[in-house]
């Protein structure tokens, strides 16, 4: 397996501190609701096991990068477009502990994964299809002007003329 590129791990490791810092309010959450400081017991229950959820999908996401899937472009970015939302929400409550780590992330993975190096790494297929030996049309395809077998296209006229009748 090809190693990935620099930016495309930097972008890994962004993911995962990102993850790391939903997994840190998760437990604060749930501190929270056991210790009845929740808004309320039930919500805050709801709201650990999502942010637990939330935690395993961005480390899932996380490890597609380091290993450079393509699966994992979107949701990456689509991480980093909400926490720097989050980041702005944040920074306008006055968290700026929270708010501006998080800005910070989330401008840094936008710039590891839009790098020319991981979007190349994640944007091409891993395996190119073999050409054609020299002289001979890719597979499933005749000869340009013939059609299957090497019989004229339809609507084409052939390059030869039919043969003349003598009497």
């Amino acid at each position: 397996m090809p190693q990935s590129p620099p930016t495309l791990r930097a972008a890994a490791v962004i993911q995962a501190a990102e993850s790391v810092l939903v997994l840190v309010a998760t437990i604060l959450a749930g501190m929270d609701a056991a210790a009845g400081q929740s808004y309320h017991v039930n919500s805050g229950i709801a709201l650990t096991v999502i942010g637990v959820a939330a935690v395993a999908a961005l480390a899932l996401v996380a490890a597609g990068l380091a290993r450079a899937r393509r699966w994992s472009r979107t949701p990456a970015l689509l991480t980093q477009l909400f926490a720097g939302i989050v980041g702005i929400y944040l920074l306008q409550g006055r968290r700026l502990d929270w708010g501006v780590v998080l800005l910070v992330l989330a401008v840094l993975g936008f710039a590891a994964l839009l790098s020319p190096p991981s979007m190349r790494a994640l944007t091409t297929s891993q395996q190119a299809p073999p050409e054609p030996p020299a002289g001979k049309p890719p597979a499933g395809k005749a000869p340009a002007g013939k059609g299957p077998a090497g019989k004229p296209a339809a609507g084409k006229p052939s390059a030869r003329k039919p043969p003349t009748r003598r009497r």
